[in-house]
């Protein structure tokens, strides 16, 4: 009964700081390009962890390899580029709104990949959501029909890619703490962040130019720091704790927080998107349920 009182009482926090990413990412943004953002993020969080490197040095490298690469590039890396890049055309509000999607393909990947069964209950949770997220990108206010979905598309691939890392943390990483796990992932995709960000980025001239560099370098570091490296190590406890599905819905409250911050931010939310997002926290609750 303790343990899932703590997974609830994580999963709300984890839902609370997910639902808060979109709004810095936006922030964000006011200053740097898109993968400036995306790479800063992912450098930020990995120099973060980096001392932690001295005691979580020791593993079986080849043993769990692949698991972390999964973790660290489907988990981190891409997504983070995905998100900024749609955040340039649609709101803080669509993407967090879109972000629920994560425990739907959670169940899609299990049942593709690691041959985990859905019930009938799951399946139609599955429909109704991925229908109402095509309502979500059709009725996005503010640009024309085909950049809504062009962008939003980017958000669903970037769930997708969630999807494969929390199938893959639970399947290989086992045997791994969730600090190393999450310490070790970053040591392989920060290192790569930091390369791109100073050898194919305009980042140093936007900080040096930009008169609101310092605010969303700020932001950005907040970010990186409770957004992504503590709240991964926080979700990989979740995951062998409670299992992919519960973990993968934090994606309860995570839009809702969003909506809130973009309606505070002068977002427009219509009608048709509360719906949609309704119908897909719904889902989310179908395929939960027991």
């Amino acid at each position: 009964m303790q343990t899932k009182k703590l997974s609830w009482i994580v999963l709300f926090t984890l839902s609370i700081v997910w639902g808060s990413s979109f709004i810095l990412m936006k922030r964000g943004l006011e200053a740097y390009s898109s993968d400036e953002v995306a790479a800063l993020r992912i450098s930020i969080a990995f120099l973060f962890l980096l001392p932690l490197q001295l005691k979580h040095h020791k593993i079986d490298l080849k043993k769990y390899f692949f698991g972390l690469i999964l973790m660290g590039v489907f988990g981190n890396l891409i997504p983070a580029f995905l998100f900024t890049k749609a955040e340039t055309q649609i709101s803080s509000s669509l993407a967090g709104m879109l972000n629920a999607l994560t425990p739907l393909f959670t169940i899609l990947v299990g049942f593709l990949w690691l041959k985990i069964s859905p019930t009938k209950q799951q399946v139609y949770g599955i429909i109704v959501a991925l229908v109402s997220a095509v309502f979500l990108m059709v009725f996005e206010s503010g640009n024309d029909m085909f950049r809504n979905i062009q962008y939003s598309l980017l958000l669903v691939v970037a769930t997708l890619f969630y999807a494969i890392s929390v199938n893959g943390i639970r399947k290989y990483l086992n045997g791994l703490s969730s600090v190393t796990a999450t310490v070790w992932a970053f040591t392989f995709t920060g290192p790569i962040a930091l390369i791109y960000l100073f050898g194919f980025t305009e980042f140093t001239t936007h900080l040096a130019q930009s008169p609101k560099a310092l605010p969303s370098l700020a932001y950005i570091g907040i970010l990186a720091i409770v957004g992504t490296a503590l709240s991964v190590i926080l979700y990989n406890v979740l995951i062998r704790s409670s299992g992919a599905v519960f973990a993968s819905s934090c994606t309860y409250l995570i839009p809702v927080v969003a909506v809130f911050w973009g309606i505070f931010d002068g977002e427009t939310v219509n009608l048709m998107q509360i719906l949609s997002i309704g119908a897909i926290i719904l889902s989310v609750y179908l395929i939960n349920r027991d």
